[in-house]
C-alpha cells in the first residue's frame, strides 16, 4: 500500500505507522540511481535560474536520528550545485553568545538571502527535540516554541523564503547497523562517538518528540515530508524528486536584460 511522504496538517503522527524500508515503485537501486542522475541535473539548472531571478530563497531543513543519513543527503543530493549559491549550516550546542538570545536567533541570522538555498543540517527544531528529551529546559518553556516555529516559519515563506522540511526516518536496526560499520570501516571510524551510544538509550523518548514535532508543525506552508531512509538510495531521489518539484513550483524566469543589446558593439 502506498504510504504518504508529506504530513497533512492537523493529522496525529505515529512513526510506527510509517515503514522506513519503503521503497514506493522503485524496487532496485540501480533504476533510483539513474533516475536520481537527471533530477540532480535539473535541480543544477534551477539552481542556477533562482540565483538569476534573485527573488525568492530556499531553506532546507533535515533532522534526523544519528547515522539516518543528514551527510549523505547533502553529499548525494545536492552535490552538484553551484556552491556560490547554496551553503550548509550545522546546529550544535548553543554557544554562550546564542544562550543570551532566544532560541530562534541562531537560525534567523544564517537563513537564506535572496537566490540563495541553505541546508540546515539539524536546526532550531532541536530546541523542542534534544532539550525536551534532556529536560534541558522546562516543559512550560518547550511547549511553547511549537507556535513560535510555525510563526517563524510564516514570516520567513510571507517573505520569500520556501521552507522545504525533511525528517529522516530509520529504524533502530538499521541505526545499530549502521553504528557497527563505523566500528569496522576505517574510512568510517572517525564519524564514531560514544555520545551516539548515549543518545541511543533515549531512542522511545526522541521518537515520542518527533512525533509531537511532525504533528504540530506540518503546516499548508511548510509540511513536513517523513522520509524513509533505511535504503539510502529511495531516501536520496525522494527528496532530490521534492527539491526539484518545488523548484519548478516557483515558476522563475530569468530577468529582462537592463541594457540594450542592440547598441552593443565588442570589438
Amino acid at each position: 500500500m502506498p504510504q504518504s511522504i508529506v504530513v497533512t496538517p492537523g493529522t496525529k503522527i505515529k512513526l510506527k505507522d510509517y515503514d522506513p524500508n519503503y521503497t514506493g515503485e522503485y524496487k532496485l537501486r540501480k533504476d533510483a540511481e539513474k533516475i536520481l542522475v537527471g533530477i540532480k541535473s535539473q535541480m543544477t539548472a534551477l539552481q542556477e535560474l533562482l540565483y538569476a531571478e534573485n527573488k525568492r530563497s530556499i531553506l532546507i531543513i533535515l533532522q534526523a536520528m544519528d547515522t539516518a543519513g543528514k551527510d549523505g543527503t547533502i553529499r548525494n543530493v545536492m552535490g552538484g550545485v553551484d556552491p556560490q549559491g547554496c551553503e550548509v549550516e550545522s546546529f550544535k550546542v548553543p554557544t554562550p553568545e546564542e544562550l543570551s538570545h532566544d532560541f530562534l536567533w541562531r537560525a534567523h541570522k544564517v537563513v537564506p538571502g535572496k537566490g540563495k538555498i541553505v541546508i540546515f543540517n539539524r536546526s532550531y527544531y532541536e530546541d523542542v527535540l534534544v532539550v525536551r528529551v534532556h529536560n534541558l529546559v522546562s516543559k512550560e518553556v518547550w511547549s511553547k516554541r511549537y507556535d513560535q516555529i510555525n510563526y517563524f516559519e510564516k514570516c520567513l515563506m510571507d517573505n520569500g523564503t520556501l521552507v522545504i522540511k525533511f525528517y529522516l526516518h530509520i529504524s533502530k536496526d538499521e541505526q545499530k547497523k549502521r553504528l557497527e560499520q563505523r566500528l569496522e570501516d576505517p574510512a568510517k571510524k572517525w564519524k564514531f562517538s560514544e555520545a551516539d551510544l548515549k543518545e541511543r538509550e533515549y531512542w522511545g523518548d526522541y521518537m515520542d518528540a518527533y512525533e509531537d514535532v511532525l504533528t504540530k508543525c506540518s503546516t499548508e506552508y511548510a509540511p513536513w515530508h517523513i522520509i524513509p531512509a533505511n535504503r539510502k538510495w529511495y531516501r536520496n531521489l525522494v527528496i532530490g524528486e521534492i527539491i526539484v518539484n518545488a523548484l519548478n513550483g516557483l515558476n522563475m524566469k530569468f530577468p529582462e536584460p537592463k541594457i540594450d543589446f542592440s547598441k552593443i558593439k565588442i570589438e
